[in-house]
């Protein structure tokens, strides 16, 4: 069980300080772009997720995802190749994006118990680019603190096929299943945030086609 609430701001550079045995993600600030910080988690064979509450945000079709005035909390999960090649399957991109994981997340209320159950899809952005994410409300106050739970699966053997070599050295699965839980997560100063500047922006006539 790990808890790990840091607001940061998008910008050029990051550091990594450990305290209390868990990694608090700073950034430079830059355009006022907060995101909470849940955690951070590395495992075999050399993937990186990084946890996140973002701002809300305006996110399409708009058939299957919440609308950006109903949502309090744009929550992420940001899964990357290690960018040292030395952890990391021959033939792996360092930094690349680990696609058709299968994530949930539970957000549970710790005072009243209730809770919100829902699966991150993948999304794209011009901050983060490919991730995966979910618009949400939160089930009671912004106030009020959270337990976050996710559940990270790997991908499906009909959604990705396994060459030989893979399954020889690494099996049949991409990794392990995975579960990550955070205590007391305060959403408030990020439930409070203006939405990013996207969700009033009118589409170009390219993303509307």
């Amino acid at each position: 069980m790990r808890t790990n609430n840091t607001s940061r701001s998008r910008g050029l550079a990051r550091l990594a300080l450990a305290t209390l045995g868990a990694t608090v993600l700073l950034t430079v600030p830059a355009a006022g772009q907060f995101e909470l910080v849940l955690g951070e988690e590395r495992f075999y064979p050399g993937i990186v997720m990084i946890f996140e509450g973002a701002v809300r945000d305006h996110v399409r079709p708009v058939t299957q995802h919440l609308a950006e005035e109903k949502t309090h909390v744009h929550i992420e999960a940001r899964a990357n190749w290690d960018e040292n090649e030395g952890v990391l399957p021959d033939g792996t991109p360092p930094g690349g994006f680990v696609a058709y994981m299968i994530i949930n997340a539970e957000i549970k209320n710790e005072v009243t118990g209730e809770f919100t159950f829902v699966t991150l899809t993948p999304h794209i952005n011009l901050i983060d680019n490919l991730h995966y994410a979910r618009n949400i409300a939160l089930p009671g106050a912004k106030t009020d603190p959270y337990k976050v739970t996710f559940f990270v699966n790997p991908p499906s053997l009909f959604t990705m096929a396994v060459h030989r070599d893979w399954l020889n050295q690494y099996g049949r699965q991409l990794f392990s299943i995975k579960e990550f839980v955070y205590h007391n997560v305060d959403f408030t100063e990020i439930a409070d945030a203006p939405p990013r500047a996207s969700a009033f922006e009118t589409p170009s006539v390219a993303a509307a086609e």
